[in-house]
């Protein structure tokens, strides 16, 4: 894949050889590898496992939509000629280029290549053409962890202990190659036709110092170690304070998952990002009476407030995890050798053994808008359906970017409708943690009006008529919006939250 990058950008050219050898261009200096250390290991040159195929899109019948995210969707894909099915991973070429995201396509497509566990994705080949770029990676037929847990209301705790012991098991090897994942959720687990659980979706990956990932000088994560990145739910408290990422953030993140399991909503669940982050902060974690206390205690110790006093984090390793009550009678030396938990389909869903089309289009997709959806803002899985369920801080649309100054980020954001006297008008409204209230022209893309912040309520409040329909107050005027997904109290919310802040 990455002599795909010629046609993303040529200063982070790689060509590959058809020998499946990668050598980068004489050109690229140390400033291109994105701040890694000098201690990862880097090559000029690189045979892939994984081969860079001449196929063409036409050579695949597309089949239902399995996630979108800001640059790719991810589609089922069956080879017209083997039969044989993948999740394809369809990337948007201008998009990665226009966002400056190459270097992390690079490294995702890396990482994958060298990791090498039943716990793990397979990445078995990729392609290109004029607009896009794929990855073929291994389809799950049996969807999200997510959808299980929503299907299912929680899990038993039977359940939440397989699932969190063939996770434990992935975490450690991923670990133990040097890696953090940075994005741990239960819609980043997939799970097999049969049940098993395996990692998804390395974009946000992050090789340390000792490393034994070998990463090319022009495919490297972020180059500040505190860099934000990962879903809000999910996001360790030292994340917030800009410290270093370490295995602590993944821990963290399994304690979280865990919690999920069995209670069927996050630990800090909320109803705007900056009260999430809020509850994070302060470890706002309320156990429901249906927890065991093996559970809670589990719970606990992975998510300490300290990353280094984590279980799994400190000196004894996974072994301070394994060797938990929660797990008792897990044989951890075979421990994918146990049979899954039954799996909960979907609604009128039938087994997965034969070709769903359901959602599929038979003609080539290519992802022109970078997105393959209207992207009302971070949406979080009470709010949206199965395709757009996203809840990173960062999966909102690119172009309301252009609003934001340099550390400023946005804690609420909604398609609404600005009602006037006599008609009303579409804006964007967004609330930043600056902070800024304003509302924008979506298609012109030109702020139609700041709204005055104040912390002091007589000067701006919030008034909700109905689960829609709410009123901004200031002193000098009142804007009535009608937010078509019922977030009013939301909205209220946040407000209210960021002033007493």
């Amino acid at each position: 894949m990455l002599a795909m990058e010629k046609d993303v950008d040529p200063k982070l050219r790689v060509q590959g050889t058809n020998n499946n050898k990668v050598d980068d261009e004489k050109n690229c200096n140390s400033s291109s590898n994105g701040g890694a250390s000098n201690n990862i290991l880097k090559s000029k040159s690189f045979s892939f496992r994984a081969p860079q195929e001449n196929f063409s899109i036409e050579d695949f019948e597309l089949g239902k939509i399995y996630g979108v995210g800001s640059y790719s969707k991810v589609v089922r894909a069956k080879k017209k000629d083997t039969g044989k099915v993948y999740a394809l991973k369809i990337m948007d070429k201008k998009f990665i280029t226009k966002e400056n995201k190459t270097a992390y396509v690079k490294l995702e497509r890396i990482v994958l290549d060298q990791l090498d566990h039943s716990g793990v994705v397979r990445l078995y080949f990729t392609f290109q053409d004029t607009f896009s770029l794929y990855m073929a990676l291994e389809s799950c037929e049996g969807g999200e962890l997510f959808d299980q847990i929503t299907r299912k209301g929680r899990l038993s705790e039977d359940e939440a202990c397989f699932y969190t012991a063939e996770l434990v098991d992935a975490l450690e090897y991923i670990h133990g190659m040097g890696l953090i994942h940075r994005d741990i959720k239960p819609e980043n687990l997939l799970l097999t036709k049969d049940g098993h659980l395996k990692v998804a979706d390395f974009g946000s990956v992050k090789p340390l110092q000792d490393s034994r990932i070998t990463v090319l000088p022009n495919a490297a994560s972020d180059d500040k170690a505190c860099t934000f990145v990962g879903t809000a739910a999910y996001v360790p408290p030292e994340v917030l304070n800009s410290s270093p990422a370490t295995f602590g953030n993944d821990i963290w993140a399994l304690g979280c998952t865990l919690y999920q399991m069995l209670s069927g909503t996050s630990p800090f669940k909320d109803s705007s990002e900056w009260l999430i982050f809020q509850r994070i902060i302060a470890r706002d974690i309320r156990f429901p009476n249906y927890f065991s206390e093996e559970a809670k205690d589990l719970i606990d110790r992975l998510m300490d407030i300290d990353p280094s006093r984590r279980a799994g984090a400190g000196p004894d390793g996974y072994a301070a995890v394994k060797s938990h009550p929660f797990f008792k009678g897990v044989d951890w030396s075979n421990v994918r050798a146990e049979t899954p938990p039954k799996l909960a389909l979907k609604a009128g869903a039938h087994s997965s053994d034969g070709d769903d089309h359901s959602d599929s289009s038979q003609n080539p997709i290519h992802l022109r808008n970078g997105s393959g959806r209207q992207n009302d803002g971070p949406l979080s899985a009470e709010s949206s359906g199965h395709i757009t369920r996203l809840a990173s801080i960062d999966s909102f649309d690119s172009k309301w970017q252009q609003f934001l100054e340099p550390g400023e980020s946005v804690l609420m954001i909604s398609m609404v409708k600005k009602l006037q006297k006599l008609s009303s008008k579409k804006v964007q409204l967004i609330l930043t943690n600056k902070p800024k209230l304003i509302y924008v022209n979506p298609s012109k893309l030109v702020v139609k009006g700041n709204i005055i912040w104040s912390d002091n309520s007589s000067d701006l409040s919030v008034q909700v008529t109905s689960p829609s329909h709410f009123k901004i107050c200031t002193a000098k005027k009142v804007l009535s919006f009608d937010d078509v997904k019922q977030r009013a109290w939301q909205w209220k919310k946040a407000i209210e939250g960021l002033q007493n802040q």
